[in-house]
């Protein structure tokens, strides 16, 4: 694991939910965007586990390290809510996107 990933590890607050689907949810947010609270009830009305790592809340210097690699990872723009699993990511807040990307 690389430092960055053992960095938001560490930052990843994990929410638990009976289907495991893919492992690996993460969800970048801030805590002020209603999208991004829709986002996580998504998840939680389907029972899903993920973490999350909100981003306005975590030291400036962590969250330009975060961002930086969303960026150059996923050559995308930022936007929130941020979720990347094993299939892919998707940028902004889209139901239909992440019933299909996380349907099994």
């Amino acid at each position: 694991m690389s430092v960055l990933e053992n960095l938001i590890e560490k930052l990843a607050i994990d929410v638990q939910g009976e289907k495991k689907g893919d492992e690996n949810i993460i969800i970048f947010t801030l805590s002020t965007c209603m999208w991004c609270k829709k986002c996580k009830r998504f998840l939680e009305e389907r029972n899903m586990k993920y973490r999350y790592v909100e981003l306005d809340k975590i030291e400036s210097k962590d969250k330009k390290k975060i961002l930086e690699y969303l960026k150059s990872t996923y050559e995308s723009r930022i936007s929130y809510p941020f979720l990347v699993c094993k299939k892919g990511f998707v940028v902004g807040y889209n139901p239909d996107k992440y019933e299909n990307l996380l349907e099994s």
